[in-house]
């Protein structure tokens, strides 16, 4: 393989949080989706606000406050990769599966 030619993989972080403030989160977010520098014109504002407002589950609040670039930092001071692209989703969960013990890493 040359050095002109790249290899390319997907990195998949799976993160279980506990919500403890629904309220608090949903206010932090509301904050960024109100702020000036938000990239929302009214219509999309109003429609993000209800969107974050109406989920008790606090993903869309969540989703609001956690950039996909923040994950690239998770290989930004890996000199052997260059990150591309970051896609984040976030979803309610049950709650942080059986097999968590078993997969946590202290790096």
């Amino acid at each position: 393989m040359s050095d002109e030619e790249g290899k390319f993989l997907r990195l998949t972080v799976e993160l279980t949080v506990e919500v403890l403030d629904v309220d608090a989160l949903q206010a932090a977010a509301l904050k960024e989706i109100r702020h000036p520098d938000a990239d929302l014109n009214d219509e999309e504002r109003q429609e993000q606000a209800e969107l974050v407002s109406g989920d008790e589950t606090g993903a869309t609040a969540l989703q609001w406050l956690i950039e996909p670039d923040h994950v690239l930092a998770l290989v930004e001071h890996i000199q052997e990769v260059e990150p591309r692209e970051a896609v984040l989703g976030v979803e309610p969960s049950d709650g942080p599966s059986d097999d968590e013990d078993e997969h946590d890493h202290d790096h």
